[in-house]
């Protein structure tokens, strides 16, 4: 069938607006001028004021406009609805302006646009003022304006309002009850959310994703994964399993609800049906749920099937952060910047974690300085970056421009516990304290366990350890595991055995399976030479079957990963480990070394103390280390339990020596060794 020239070049123009094209509908506008007179026929000049407007070249839209022989309602609404679809907004009020100036009249298209506008402004008083238009002309009984009145309503804030709009409306249809359920959720009236629900199927009956997402993200709200498994049966029940959308809310559900193993079997039934929100919402899941190796594996297949997103490159980067896999992150970042996503706000502020977790600050550095925009998250992750460094200068620079700098961004709860946990492990007690002290007055924070338990390190390191317990005693919420535990730790930091044994009862109550307590305490009285009552502890560990959690060394090679016991022979490199060690031992006593006997937390001679702290796992870690990896490649290590003070010093001598820059990351912080210096300079 031949189309009417006009109806050929309206469907080209459309086609320009799919394909986002702006070279096509440069073209055909081309064309219309050349084969047409001007004024342009209304039907080919609302096609042009649309198909501009709708890819964001307004300025060529209200020209087209301006040279319309009186502009319909159609042509204005065209030009507004494309403000509105690129973000637009204040535009979009000021045509609807304009559009009244010139006595044309609204139509059930405009309305719902304006009311969008407004409500994405914040600006419930123009959306007042758009409804009672709509009310004196009659449209606001239709029920796309109607529902697009209560979204306005109810996105502002004025719930009143809202509700009244709700009440009111003759007709309700799918749309209108999505908007209800889904601002009910957004607001926080969760159980309002589902009891609509439940008046919805009644009334009307047939649901669709939005309507199912929706009420998921209630039971969410509100831990109820009982309810959204009822609701999966119901999906189940009436045919809607094979929409992908609901099942990629179901993923996103349990995921939420701690329910991976449902995920992961929604997951894999939908096929190969699975779309880009598929791989994201697993994605996304895995990582909530601290399954962070998973999560990469998932990503990589994602890679095979779909083109990476900005969500789904920003949640992987979260997972290599976690797991500190520094090169992965890095291969990563590189697909961000093919991708052309890695200025994206959030894929920007998951580099600057990752970086900043991996213990390459200076790639944090370089990725927050060339960010076009941050938000909160950003300056939490540099803050916090440059608090597992202990390098607490920095961090505070960093949040007096965030705060005094005239940027506008008030910290967060988060932010606080950054900045305290820097000030911890420097020691800057005065600093610490008067940040906790202002935290009420000056950010109308109200102090966290997660604080408290910054200040108890922070006192406890210093030294101040009767301070730190009688800061306790006067905390006005209870004493979490947190708490106690780093009064634990600066117990045995500083030999305070009477402290340290209160400490670890108030733990043994909270968390009594918990081995690392006991370990510590242990450790502390056989540091005190008191290794009966230190026998006594494990002993009391061995009845109740609790196992000590072994301490293991990792280093990635080559895109492997070799982990290390104490005392491990297994590797099949360990002749040249065993050599390697052997020279250093030799070259650091030259050098001045003393091994730390005390360190050993066994009742042995001397010389068997010494021999015993000699290979533990990061020694191990670093000697294949430095056999496997090039000369003038930093040595990156991690360990699952924090570092011993033997090994500490040992490292130290060692970068001296061999000339390597050498990263130990340990269960608390970074220590970057370089020249027989630390960055933590001795203070953790």
């Amino acid at each position: 069938m031949n189309l009417h020239p006009q109806n050929l070049l309206g469907s080209l123009l459309e086609s320009a607006v799919s394909s986002r094209c702006s070279t096509l509908g440069r073209a055909v506008h081309a064309h219309i001028i050349r084969t047409h007179d001007t004024p342009l026929p209304s039907f080919l000049s609302n096609h042009l004021v649309n198909m501009y407007s709708k890819l964001d070249l307004l300025n060529s839209a209200q020209f087209v406009l301006s040279l319309t022989h009186l502009p319909t309602v159609v042509t204005w609404t065209s030009l507004i609805s494309g403000c509105v679809h690129n973000r637009r907004f204040l535009a979009a009020i000021l045509h609807f302006t304009n559009m009244r100036r010139d006595n044309v009249y609204p139509n059930d298209f405009t309305y719902p646009c304006v009311f969008k506008a407004s409500a994405s402004l914040n600006m419930p008083l123009t959306g007042k003022q758009v409804h009672a238009l709509a009310f004196k002309g009659g449209q606001i009984y239709d029920v796309f304006v109607g529902c697009s009145a209560f979204d306005m309503y109810s996105k502002t804030g004025l719930r009143v309002d809202a509700c009244r709009m709700f009440d009111e409306m003759p007709h309700r249809n799918l749309a209108t009850w999505n908007a209800y359920i889904s601002n009910a959720v957004q607001d926080g009236r969760c159980l309002d959310a589902i009891v609509e629900f439940k008046q919805f199927l009644r009334v009307h009956g047939e649901a669709n994703s939005i309507t199912f997402c929706a009420f998921l993200n209630a039971c969410v709200d509100m831990l109820r994964l009982d309810l959204g498994q009822q609701l999966h049966s119901f999906i189940v029940r009436f045919g809607h399993k094979e929409d992908v959308s609901v099942a990629n809310g179901l993923i996103d559900f349990y995921g939420k609800c701690g329910d991976i193993v449902s995920s992961e079997k929604v997951f894999s039934r939908i096929g190969k049906g699975k779309n880009v929100v598929s791989w994201c919402s697993m994605l996304a899941a895995l990582v909530q749920n601290h399954e962070e190796e998973r999560a990469c594996m998932v990503f990589l297949q994602a890679r095979k099937e779909v083109e990476p997103t900005d969500f789904m490159i920003s949640s992987v980067l979260s997972a290599c952060a976690e797991l500190g896999e520094l090169e992965l992150g890095r291969s990563v970042h590189t697909l961000a910047v093919k991708a052309c996503v890695e200025e994206n706000i959030f894929v920007g502020s998951a580099l600057v974690d990752l970086y900043g977790k991996c213990g390459s600050i200076e790639n944090a550095e370089q990725v927050f300085s060339e960010m076009p925009e941050r938000n909160l998250v950003t300056w939490n992750a540099m803050i916090g970056g440059y608090a597992h460094q202990g390098d607490v200068d920095m961090a505070l620079r960093l949040f007096e421009e965030m705060t005094l700098g005239g940027r506008g961004i008030v910290p967060s709860y988060v932010t606080l516990v950054s900045v305290l946990s820097a000030c911890s492990r420097a020691g800057a007690v005065k600093r610490g304290m008067k940040i906790f002290e202002s935290m009420r007055l000056n950010y109308r924070i109200e102090p966290g366990a997660e604080h408290y338990a910054c200040i108890v390190d922070l006192l406890g390191r210093s030294g101040l350890v009767d301070r730190a317990y009688e800061f306790i005693q006067n905390m006005p919420i209870q004493p979490t595991i947190s708490v106690w535990g780093a009064l634990l730790g600066a117990c045995r930091m500083h030999g305070k055995t009477k402290f340290g044994k209160i400490a670890a009862e108030k733990l043994f109550e909270l968390d009594h399976v918990d081995s690392g307590n006991h370990v510590v305490l242990s450790n502390m009285l056989a540091s005190a030479g008191r290794w009966e009552e230190a026998t006594v502890v494990r002993k009391e560990m061995k009845d109740i079957g609790i196992k000590k959690n072994v301490g293991y060394s990792w280093i990635a090679v080559k895109n492997r990963t070799h982990v290390f016991q104490a005392k491990d022979s297994s590797h099949e490199r360990n002749s040249e480990i065993q050599a390697m060690l052997d020279k250093l031992r030799g070259e650091m006593k030259e050098a001045g070394y003393v091994p730390d006997a005390n360190l050993s937390l066994f009742d042995l001679e001397d010389e068997e103390k010494a021999s015993e702290v000699w290979y533990h796992s990061e020694k191990i870690a670093l000697a294949f280390g430095l056999i496997a990896l090039p000369q003038g490649v930093p040595i990156r290590i991690t360990k699952n339990l924090r570092i011993c003070g033997d090994c500490h010093s040992a490292i130290k001598f060692i970068s001296r020596i061999v000339g390597r820059e050498i990263i130990v990351r340990d269960n608390h912080r970074f220590h970057r060794f370089k020249d027989g210096c630390c960055s933590c300079k001795d203070y953790w």
